[in-house]
């Protein structure tokens, strides 16, 4: 059984990405430039499967010489690396073998099933085509099945359960909230712990003794001015390793006997499992539509195959550059911020275009946030200039509105690039918009909305 992809992933990737949570390299030295072009689970009885530039799971493997032997067989094919369930007997056959042949032996963690492993590096991979993973994604974001799983955990516990992160996000919510108290419901509702609950909790110390605990720990209620009912709450911590992930919490209205606090205790692992697939999801679809953005607006001999990929295939488009005032701040963690920040807008303005454009893609390439809306063919169909207008005023009104939610606009400007009839006609969009951002830090966006040699909006 095997996942071909194309090589867009390297073993030092796998490494860096897996590393430390679900996998350890146990013997040889990884090549971390090593393409990883396919994922391929060795069968004992079929040694047909091509191997080239594989990652091996080696399930059910366990005794050396019998791994010593595979990876003499793997070292003929050119595979990249072989994968077994921990605790890995590296004994002197394994050793030599890996050493001898270039292939290393890595280690999956107690804990994570195979399945969960092929998953993520299916993600890595970046198998298929971005466009074709809807069933991945909600409004142009990466999700993963954290709701389904928080329902799981509150039917083991009879509680209605949250699943939060380090910052008290909601990340996932089970039913029957309307069993727990107003806290609660405003908490699902809002998708945020509310400060004045937080405050009291950090105060309490609850944080702090939830971060060391490595069992649940018991929450008093919280206090509210309105006197309303607040229950207590049973918490206990998403770990990773030595990583703190985040939080489950359950509301409860009496203390969870020993087998709950077991089943809770069992389900971190799991809920760890998930929100690590959700992070590597969401950082590895945001690489690759990088890549892909990076290329159509470029041009040259991918682009084609670039923006088909992003399902941007026979509609006009029109390139959007949006970028905020230089930071002036000299200390380091100035320019961590911006790209944190650069990513939170990325993000929301590719939900804001998700909701108004029927194909959009966006990304954070340099310090510009770009963004590609394909515009209906039904809506477009003749080449004449007012319907080009048409399509760029549109698209200028919709980044104006987005600047208005955003409450930044004195310091974030957005140009707007010239219609593209097709892939070919991007790159000079994307330059259009480069000027009109240019002319808008100059300070000449005020008094010349348009420039009309270029044809161009800076807001």
């Amino acid at each position: 059984m095997s996942v071909t992809t194309r090589p867009r992933a390297s073993l030092g990737r796998v490494i860096e990405d897996l590393g430390n949570t679900l996998l350890e390299v146990v013997s040889g030295a990884a090549d971390v430039d090593a393409e990883i072009e396919t994922v391929v689970i060795h069968d004992v009885l079929d040694d047909t499967m091509p191997m080239r530039g594989a990652l091996v799971l080696g399930v059910g493997l366990s005794d050396p010489d019998e791994i010593a032997e595979l990876l003499q067989a793997l070292a003929a094919q050119h595979a990249s690396a072989l994968v077994l369930r921990a605790p890995v007997r590296a004994e002197q056959p394994v050793r030599d073998a890996s050493e001898a042949t270039g292939i290393p032996v890595l280690a999956l963690t107690r804990g994570a099933s195979w399945a969960q492993l092929a998953a993520m590096l299916r993600s890595l991979i970046a198998e298929g085509d971005v466009g074709d993973q809807a069933a991945t994604t909600l409004g142009g974001m990466p999700s993963g099945d954290l709701f389904a799983l928080a329902n799981a955990i509150a039917t083991l516990l009879n509680a209605p359960v949250t699943i939060e992160d380090r910052n008290s996000r909601v990340v996932a919510f089970s039913g029957r909230q309307h069993e727990a108290d107003p806290a609660r419901i405003e908490t699902v509702l809002g998708r945020q712990v509310p400060e004045r609950f937080a405050r009291q909790l950090e105060e309490r110390g609850v944080f702090q003794e939830l971060y060391r605990s490595q069992d649940p720990i018991d929450v008093g209620p919280v206090h509210n001015t309105e006197g309303l009912p607040s229950f207590p709450r049973v918490a206990l911590a998403v770990r990773a390793g030595d990583e703190i992930l985040g939080s489950i919490w359950a509301a409860v209205q009496e203390p969870l006997s020993p087998d709950r606090v077991r089943a809770l205790k069992d389900s971190a692992g799991l809920v760890a499992l998930h929100m690590l697939r959700l992070r590597a999801g969401a950082d590895v679809e945001r690489r690759l539509r990088a890549d892909l953005l990076a290329t159509i607006l470029e041009g040259g001999p991918g682009a084609a195959d670039a923006t088909a990929r992003l399902r941007l295939s026979d509609h006009r488009c029109v390139v959007l550059a949006l970028s905020a005032a230089e930071e002036t701040d000299d200390e380091p963690s100035a320019g961590a911020r911006g790209v944190a920040e650069r990513q939170r807008i990325a993000d929301a303005f590719a939900v804001h275009l998700g909701a108004v454009y029927l194909r959009s893609a966006v990304a954070v390439i340099g310090n510009v946030v770009y963004a590609v809306v394909g515009i209906r063919p039904e809506q477009d169909d003749s080449d004449s200039h007012p319907e080009h207008s048409d399509a760029d005023s549109r698209a200028a009104r919709v980044a104006t509105d987005f600047l208005g939610r955003l409450g930044a606009t004195s310091e974030i400007r957005i140009g707007v690039g010239t219609v593209a009839g097709d892939a070919a006609g991007i790159p000079s969009s994307r330059a259009n918009a480069d000027r009109a951002l240019r002319v808008a830090f100059a300070g000449l966006a005020h008094s010349h909305p348009y420039t009309d040699a270029a044809n161009v909006r800076a807001l």
